[in-house]
Parts: structure tokens; sequence; C-alpha cells
């Protein structure tokens, strides 16, 4: 077994499997794109932005009779919505990419520092599907080993000894 703060193990730096270098600061319009992101973000999934929503459409149907429900009054709905839309896309996969880099180097941080756990997990998200395919019917393998006695006193006596074992107190 491997110690969970083991110095001899060389993991690559997960930010850079990710195309982010830690010594330079990100370019200003960047950072500025990222706060706008962040912010149109939370505003969109916010009740204030639903609410408004909601009273764009009901205003855009009211003045219906107005218009005489004629095209340009759809086209106005219609135009507005895909404009928004289109333009929320990219910004919410901002925001999603984003949070998704951060939870993987939250799990890889939590593997590399589980004893038990396999370090080949470590950057999994960059695998080839054939290669994913293949670690979950291993990993199917022993959850189906593990609902059957088949296996289970080793099973047992592998998690007795991980408990028993010293670890570090850093």
């Amino acid at each position: 077994m491997r110690e969970a703060n083991d110095s001899s193990r060389v993991r690559p730096d997960a930010a850079d499997r990710h195309g982010t270098d830690r010594a330079s600061a990100p370019h200003p319009v960047t950072r500025a794109f990222e706060r706008f992101a962040s912010g149109v973000t939370a505003w969109a999934g916010s009740p204030i932005a639903f609410g408004s929503a909601v009273a764009v459409t009901l205003l855009w149907l009211v003045s219906g009779p107005l218009f005489h429900y004629s095209d340009a009054w759809q086209l106005v709905i219609n135009t507005g919505t895909t404009i928004i839309t289109f333009l929320m896309v990219f910004l919410l996969q901002r925001n999603q990419n984003r949070d998704s880099v951060a939870l993987h180097l939250k799990l890889d941080e939590l593997v590399a520092a589980t004893r038990s756990a396999s370090d080949r997990l470590i950057g999994i998200e960059d695998a080839s599907e054939e290669e994913l395919n293949q670690l979950a019917q291993a990993y199917m393998k022993l959850a189906k080993r593990a609902g059957t006695r088949e296996g289970l006193e080793e099973d047992c006596a592998r998690v007795r000894d991980m408990a028993d074992a010293p670890r570090d107190a850093s």
C-alpha cells in the first residue's frame, strides 16, 4: 500500500492536463469575461430572472391585440428569445467547463490522498471511450463480486487491513 502523502510518487499537475498554466496570470479580458459569465449565470438561475422572463412574455402577449398579432409582433419575441438563447449557451458552457475542471481536480486530489484508491483514475476524464468502457466493466465485475459471497472474505480482510494500517497524522 502507498502512503497518502508519498512524496516519491510523482503526480502530474492536474491543471496542466486541462491546458492551464498556474505561473501565468489570465489575460484581463479573460478575467473580465469570467466575472461577467459567472454573474450572468448566477442571475439567470435566480427567481428574479425567471420572473422577468415571465413578465416580458406576458407583456408581449398583452401587446398582441395592439399590434393586431402581426408578423412584426411575432418576430420581436422570436428574435429576442433566439438571441438570448444563443448568447446564454456560450456563457453557461464556459461556467460548466470551469466547474467541471474544478470538480475533476477535487476528485483527483481525493483519489491521490486515498490509500486504497487506484492512481490510474487520476485524470481519467482524458481517457478514450474504449478505456472508460474497459474500466467500467472492471468496476462492474468488482461490484458484482461484492454483491455475492464470492470473494467476500478476502474483501472484508482487505478492508480490515486498510482500517488497521497506520495513517499519517498530516
